[in-house]
């Protein structure tokens, strides 16, 4: 089985930090998002990947090709981005008839995946949300089968949501319908989906059953990113080196820092990662993510994501405070 993992979008959403790095290259609780989901199928006992890369797409295949030599990559690039349908049909030439596992480069999600590499037939990740609207939406017959999908219905029959995450068996058919998909110029929201070319699949008689995931970490924007930061460290357990370069500071869990960091005189956690080779002085960090290579100086921080090689000073106050005063530093006296 091959696994296809499209990281090639601009993450727009989690702008500016993906100026100068890709999405799936975020730091997540000590990982990358990337990296989550390469070892969760590495351990599945998948060794051959391809990646279809785009938009700093050398950075992905740098990371993949350093971090993970053991397993047999192969590298598409999406020049344009036409949909998640369009970059599937890139991998037309190498994957052949052997079966498929899609997971889409932003989709962390809990699941089963022995099931689900077992199953006799074509699964489909899903996941019951409050408004379906904006995923694509499974629907399911009585013999719990998926009878139709649909991409971003505006009036949802179902609340089951794709995650992301397509364990396909009848790979032939399915570039098949991407063509089809192609060639009848079909588009959602100006996109060849690859929800289409399932539906055309359903309509031909393919047969996909579901399978739901416990967790699906949302990845695409700066709140629920330090959200599924704070659940992952929890699940992890973070991380802290052993011979460590901490000074006067005290560590509320969980943590994970990376190798190489200096940290003086601060309060670190909880729920925060820190990259490798930063340094942190006089700082309270919670509830942030901190990149690799960064100098944090005398200013707390919560909620905060702060990019690699990144530098940030707060400032240093003396204070002489009578009784009976109450002072916000953030916005004057009274």
């Amino acid at each position: 089985m091959k696994a296809i993992i499209p990281v090639a979008g601009a993450g727009t959403k989690l702008r500016p930090h993906t100026y100068t790095q890709p999405k799936a290259l975020i730091p997540l609780a000590g990982k990358t998002i990337l990296s989550i989901i390469i070892d969760q199928l590495k351990e599945a006992g998948i060794k051959d990947f391809i990646f279809i890369i785009g938009y700093l797409g050398e950075k992905i295949q740098d990371y993949v090709t350093d971090k993970y030599p053991e397993l047999n990559c192969s590298f598409i690039t999406q020049n344009e981005r036409f949909g998640t349908g369009h970059a599937i049909d890139l991998t037309r030439e190498i994957v052949g008839d052997e079966e498929l596992l899609i997971v889409l480069g932003d989709t962390i999600a809990e699941y089963d995946l022995k099931i689900v590499m077992d199953s006799p037939y074509s699964m489909l990740g899903v996941k019951k949300v409050d408004d379906p609207r904006n995923f694509g939406v499974a629907e399911i017959d009585e013999d719990n089968f998926i009878s139709r999908v649909v991409e971003k219905p505006s009036i949802p029959k179902s609340n089951l949501a794709l995650v992301g995450i397509y364990r396909i068996k009848e790979t032939v058919q399915l570039f098949d319908c991407l063509k089809k998909v192609n060639d009848n110029n079909i588009r959602s929201y100006n996109e060849f989906s690859l929800t289409d070319a399932l539906e055309c699949m359903i309509q031909q008689g393919a047969k996909f059953k579901f399978f739901k995931v416990s967790n699906w970490f949302d990845c695409g924007k700066k709140e629920t990113l330090l959200e599924s930061n704070a659940i992952l460290l929890k699940k992890f357990g973070g991380n802290i080196p052993e011979n460590n370069n901490f000074q006067n500071t005290i560590i509320i869990q969980p943590v994970s820092i990376g190798e190489g960091c200096v940290i003086n005189n601060s309060v670190i956690g909880p729920n925060v990662a820190i990259g490798e080779h930063s340094i942190i002085n006089h700082s309270i960090l919670k509830d942030s993510i901190i990149g690799a290579y960064s100098n944090i100086n005398e200013i707390v921080l919560n909620n905060s994501l702060i990019g690699s090689d990144a530098e940030v000073k707060g400032v240093s106050r003396n204070l002489n405070i009578g009784d009976n005063t109450a002072i916000d530093l953030g916005g004057g006296t009274k």
